[in-house]
């Protein structure tokens, strides 16, 4: 669904707005609570890495953050779709721009605006501050400027310098570019190019197909007022690199003819459909104008069924997006101490991603994107996004090339070490919620609401349709104060009211069906349509009867009254015993599973066990390995009642089932640490992989360990998720936040997905 601008507006207003304002901000990475700790940190320990650094200036990597430091810098005259808007409101960009650094390589950034239109006052200040710097990433600068200020930077500072709007399109549409000749089984020195559009991407882009082996007599360049042509006097020394002498001068409709490639970083809509027939066989489309790309996608496959389309969009296959690039090139850079991002270092970026996409793809990226089998094809030229792999294949390419080609400072010694520390920077809590919200969207699903009264739960309902997250949202409640509700907050939103208390018809029908199966259980029929005209029984049953694919309760009772209509109405699967609840939290370490948080007061060593079973299969969904922990309040005890319950359900998961990875009972903090774990216990199964799911002896130590870290409010929370339910009933906290709303129908998509597979 396409979002409501004016909603979309006021809801990017207050995601920049609200405190604390912006994207960014500085966290500490030593110890400050103690006067001793002050004392290192500033006056007068800070005198001591000082004067290292005066003796010996490499020494400003071991002591301070400049190595793992980027600085994002703009003037602010070319920003995205809005032009020459000045430095001062260019700064969200650059914020956006310093998070996506953070979140994908774990680079630190300063985002800096300078007010300066002139280049060389730019170029000075850039100099002058430099020093803080590891590297320097410049961004949306109007060309030709945008050349002139990034050849003076990177031939005048010693660190790596990279202006990315113009190499990062440059590097990740030459992997797409070589991967998608490769796939028609064409050679790249004979192909035939049209690239529309010479601004500073499209000439970086032609400038690094030459180097991958693109003939430059084949390449023909058209801007705003036609062929870049050597009789044409308006032209820059950048075009003027790619004006041909041709005779006659053609028009795009005419040069295009009989093509291999279309290059498009114009305008939208200018690649009409008969220029595309007319191209050759198996034709290459990278249509990268946004929003809208130079020939719709969908019209182009249809036009053209053997056509290899790339464009700037995430809803279509082969997105061209620069986040495949940048973080992990400037990781490598950074990685060692490069005094330059040079040509090698970028075309290394290029084989890497280029060769990425040829390899098997991992279960979790089929996952995310919701696909069986991803594999190299037409609709798989370049690597997704969220490909984990990214990192550990980009990065120490560019880190090698800048060791073969002599300006690296900081070689790497051992590549394996290496891995295992670009893997520990990555923002993991986020990076989870990302894969599973884009997941969820690949096929969303139609979820009932039962609290549809409720502000936060309209509030998320518009959130989850606006992304796509969720297909039809229909809320239960009376239509009048919905409405009302929805009018006095001006929410736009699509979504379906159903009233059960005037949906006479359905609750008719509903009662019959809960009676027949609860009548030998006390339940009336009076009694069923009493229940049947209740939001909970209701919602319950529309999925019960496929008229929903998922239901999601709890925000205005306590969780026992919202649980009770689920199980009554949909129940517990088959080879269930009881159902459970689980919490997942979104770390820095990773996500952890929690259970029971919900359901069972005091399990036995025959639930216990079935809990973890259940956890372990939901876990695996997500294709991340189950490591179980069996928590108690002693280590490898036995000696108390709790103990020995929990050590009877390891002995008895270890003797069903061998190579499940589970033990206990054992302490939360030495499950969270496998080094202290081994030290103590080097028998335990836990020692070479720390544990991901905890499972605790009993509600009372789940529930309040849960409440307690959720009241903190540092750790991301999704849940509780249902384990055991027959079909998806999810039934969140009392008075959840939006957010907790949102993600919690998101796993009950996802959920459905599941079972629907």
């Amino acid at each position: 669904m396409r979002k409501n601008i004016s909603n979309f507006r006021e809801e990017s207003l207050n995601y920049h707005s609200q405190f604390p304002s912006g994207k960014i901000q500085i966290t500490p990475t030593k110890k400050y609570s103690s006067q001793r700790d002050l004392s290192l940190a500033y006056s007068p320990g800070v005198a001591e890495p000082c004067k290292e650094i005066a003796r010996s200036s490499i020494e400003v990597y071991k002591y301070t953050s400049k190595g793992n430091l980027v600085a994002v810098i703009t003037n602010g005259s070319a920003v995205l779709g809005l032009g020459d808007i000045g430095a001062l409101a260019s700064k969200p960009v650059m914020e956006g721009k310093a998070l996506l650094f953070k979140i994908f390589s774990g680079i630190d950034v300063f985002d800096i605006e300078i007010d300066a239109s002139d280049p060389e006052k730019f170029i000075e200040t850039v100099k002058a501050i430099a020093p803080t710097f590891g590297g320097i990433n410049l961004e949306d600068i109007k060309a030709p400027e945008a050349f002139e200020i990034e050849r003076r930077l990177k031939k005048e500072l010693n660190i790596p310098v990279m202006h990315d709007d113009q190499h990062g399109t440059a590097i990740i549409s030459g992997a797409a570019l070589l991967n998608a000749i490769t796939y028609v089984n064409k050679k790249i020195h004979e192909i035939k190019m049209v690239v529309n559009g010479a601004g500073a991407a499209a000439i970086s882009c032609a400038r690094t197909y030459k180097q991958l082996g693109v003939k430059p007599e084949n390449i023909l360049m058209f801007d705003s007022k036609g062929l870049l042509h050597v009789s044409r006097k308006d032209l820059n020394k950048e075009k003027r690199e790619f004006s041909v002498n041709i005779d006659p001068i053609k028009k795009l409709d005419q040069a295009i003819n009989n093509t291999d490639v279309f290059i498009g970083l114009s305008i939208g809509g200018i690649l009409t459909p008969n220029m595309l027939k007319s191209m050759a066989k198996n034709p290459i489309v990278f249509a990268m104008a946004n929003p809208d790309p130079e020939i719709d996608y969908n019209l182009a496959i249809k036009v053209r069924p053997d056509v290899i389309m790339a464009t700037g969009r995430s809803d279509y296959p082969n997105q061209v997006n620069n986040v495949l690039g940048f973080p992990y090139i400037f990781r490598g850079a950074l990685d060692v101490h490069a005094n330059v991002i040079n040509d090698e270092m970028k075309l290394a970026a290029v084989y890497a991603i280029a060769s990425l996409a040829k390899e098997p793809v991992p279960e979790q990226v089929n996952i995310v994107y919701n696909k069986k089998n991803i594999s190299f094809g037409k609709e798989y030229i370049i690597p997704k996004p969220f490909d984990n792999r990214l990192i550990t294949r980009v990065a120490p390419a560019v880190a090698k090339a800048a060791m073969d080609s002599g300006v690296a400072k900081n070689p790497i010694l051992d590549w394996k070490i290496y891995q295992e520390k670009l893997l520990d920077r990555m923002g993991y809590e986020s990076k989870m919620l990302r894969m599973i919200q884009n997941r969820a969207r690949t096929n969303p699903k139609k979820i009932v609401f039962c609290n549809g009264e409720e502000y936060d739960i309209l509030k998320s309902v518009q959130i989850l349709h606006e992304e796509g997250i969720i297909s039809i949202p229909i809320v239960l409640g009376n239509e009048d104060r919905i409405k009302r509700l929805i009018h006095e907050n001006n929410l736009n939103i699509e979504l379906e009211i159903v009233d059960p208390e005037k949906n006479i018809k359905e609750v008719e029908e509903f009662s019959k069906i809960l009676w027949k199966r609860r009548n030998r259980k006390g339940l009336t029929l009076y009694d069923s349509k009493i229940r049947m005209r209740t939001n909970d029984h209701f919602g319950a049953m529309m999925v019960d009867q496929g008229k929903a694919d998922a239901v999601i309760t709890g925000y205005s009772r306590s969780f026992s009254l919202s649980l009770r209509p689920m199980l009554e109405v949909i129940g517990k699967d088959d080879f269930v015993h009881k159902t459970a609840g689980m919490m997942i939290l979104l770390t820095k370490r990773g996500p952890l599973f929690l259970a029971d948080t919900a359901v069972i007061p005091d399990p036995t060593t025959e639930e216990l066990a079935r809990i973890a079973l259940m956890a372990s299969h939901v876990v695996k969904s997500f294709d991340i390995e189950p490591r179980i922990a069996m928590l108690s309040f002693q280590n490898f005890s036995s000696n108390s009642k709790t103990s020995s319950k929990v050590s009877k359900t390891v002995a008895f998961l270890h003797k069903k089932y061998p190579n499940l990875i589970v033990d206990g009972e054992v302490q939360p903090d030495f499950a969270l640490n496998e080094f202290l774990l081994s030290r103590k216990f080097p028998f335990s199964k836990l020692v070479k992989k720390r544990a991901n799911i905890f499972i605790f002896p009993n509600l009372e130590s789940g529930n309040l360990t849960y409440k307690f870290i959720r009241g903190l409010g540092d750790v991301q929370t999704i849940g509780p998720v249902m384990l055991g339910m027959r079909k998806p009933a999810h039934v969140m906290q009392m008075q959840s936040s939006i957010e907790e709303i949102v993600h919690l129908a998101t796993l009950a998509v996802i959920d459905a997905q599941i079972r629907k597979n």
